[in-house]
């Protein structure tokens, strides 16, 4: 699909909507029929729309996916409805009427902003997924807040809008970039086009950045969605130095409180396994102090306690074994226990799940969840069940 103008014409809607619930094993006898009335290279369009639409379904509800327009990268790369809604709220809850939305893709994060009250200018170099947002614009009616315009990023004049937004491209041609500088634009420029906004801004960085490439003056979010994690967020103009982790739905947020590492401890009756957002902010700690706990290895994520202390930011397991890594051992208690419905969770170990459960063999009614990790060090399996 290289241009989305045939599919905007009456023609090209219509079509769109007759092919809407295509299942994908019947698109040839479907393409085969719908060509006999309509050009092979409309339908063609209609039907690679239709199966983007049902791919962006996980990221933006039925509703909103049925009217919307894709390219295969906006589908893979823009932000999930529900995470653009928090942000949004965010800057609409700090007074901002106004934002330029730089790197806009097919424009999820604008409508999330214009859903909000907020008046956007949206900005994308590429010629498709700048028409893709204009279209998105229009479909979910939203013209009249969301401005769409094809231009580098780097040479729009932001002055005249309260905050900025910035989404650099974090993939090339090889993959994922994880080199903040080789974003694109860089995040250094993000940084300086942030500065310059006289309300705040803020910028979506891989969840994976270094710690240390964070700006002193800027906040630093990590954002997951039904336990994955799924951004980080650079703020300017809201709390500068401070480190949070924000769970959707929700939200529920855990503020570092720069406390130091935990202790390393024995198991306890409880293992508790924070949330990649609380790990990926550093926050293992302040998880730890909430439960009364400490670290079964200094260097694992992991935490254990000796009674059941429910937080949001982790899951919580009992733990009824406790046992040094032995393959043949963990498969002759799974098979006294009749386990035949076995989660394997890992850290720390080379051991793979799908390796290890071929090995094992469970069988039975009952389930169990064990954990390949380390404690203080060796090699160990973790046995229990949610608590």
């Amino acid at each position: 699909m290289n241009d989305l103008a045939p599919l905007l014409t009456p023609e090209g809607r219509a079509l769109l909507d007759e092919v809407r619930d295509t299942d994908p094993a019947q698109e040839l006898a479907v393409a085969t029929r719908l060509r006999r009335e309509h050009p092979a290279e409309l339908v063609s369009a209609a039907l690679g729309q239709a199966r983007l639409r049902q791919r962006a379904v996980a990221k933006f509800g039925a509703e909103d996916a049925g009217w919307m327009f894709f390219t295969p990268n906006g589908v893979e790369q823009s932000t999930r409805a529900s995470v653009a809604a928090y942000r949004a709220r965010r800057m609409a809850e700090a007074g901002i009427t106004s934002v330029a939305d730089l790197c806009c893709g097919i424009g999820g994060d604008a409508i999330a902003l214009a859903r909000a009250g907020i008046r956007v200018l949206a900005v994308d170099r590429d010629p498709q997924t700048a028409a893709a947002a204009r279209a998105n614009a229009d479909a979910l009616g939203l013209s009249g807040l969301i401005e769409v315009r094809e231009a580098d990023v780097t040479d729009v004049d932001t002055a005249g809008f309260d905050a900025v937004f910035v989404d650099p491209a974090r993939r090339g041609g090889r993959g994922r970039i994880f080199d903040p500088e080789a974003y694109s634009p860089p995040l250094s420029w993000a940084v300086s086009a942030a500065r310059r906004a006289p309300r705040g801004a803020a910028l979506k960085v891989a969840p994976g950045i270094p710690h240390e490439a964070v700006p002193e003056d800027a906040e630093a979010e990590w954002i997951s969605d039904g336990g994955d994690v799924k951004e980080a967020v650079l703020w300017f103009g809201t709390e500068p130095g401070a480190v949070r982790a924000t769970l959707l739905p929700g939200p529920r947020t855990l503020l570092s409180r720069g406390l130091p590492d935990p202790d390393v401890r024995p198991p306890g009756r409880y293992l508790y396994e924070p949330d990649g957002a609380v790990i990926r902010a550093h926050l293992v700690a302040e998880v730890a102090d909430q439960v009364d706990g400490g670290l079964l290895d200094a260097t694992i994520a992991y935490v254990t306690a000796d009674a059941l202390h429910p937080t949001p930011y982790a899951t919580a397991y009992e733990i009824t074994d406790h046992l040094p890594f032995n393959v043949k051992k963990l498969k002759a208690l799974l098979r006294e226990r009749q386990v035949g419905i076995l989660t394997v969770k890992k850290r720390g170990s080379a051991v793979e799940p799908e390796e290890l459960r071929k090995k094992v063999k469970p069988q039975g009614p009952h389930a169990a969840t064990v954990f390949l990790t380390r404690v203080a060090g060796a090699p160990a399996m973790l046995i229990g069940h949610p608590a």
